[in-house]
C-alpha cells in the first residue's frame, strides 16, 4: 500500500516531462484512496522537475533491492 510522503519508482517512462521508467519521487497527495497519486520529482540535488499526478500502475513502492543509479547520456 502506497501512502503521502512515500518514495515511489516510475514503472512507465514520461517523455513529455522528462521522466524516466525507474525515476524517483515522492507521494504528496493520494487521490480516493489510491486510485491516483500526485508525485513529486526532484533531481538529486533537489532541483523540481515536477508534480504529476498518475494512475496507481505508473509508480510501485520502493524495495529492499532498489539502488539509486544515473543513467549515462
Amino acid at each position: 500500500m502506497i501512502s503521502e510522503l512515500d518514495t515511489v519508482i516510475l514503472v512507465k517512462s514520461r517523455p513529455d516531462e522528462g521522466l524516466r521508467k525507474g525515476d524517483v519521487g515522492a507521494v504528496v497527495f493520494i487521490h480516493e484512496g489510491g486510485k491516483a497519486f500526485e508525485v513529486e520529482f526532484t533531481t538529486l540535488a533537489g532541483d523540481p522537475l515536477g508534480v504529476l499526478t498518475l494512475a496507481e500502475d505508473e509508480i510501485r513502492p520502493v524495495s529492499a533491492r532498489d539502488v539509486p543509479h544515473v543513467g549515462v547520456t
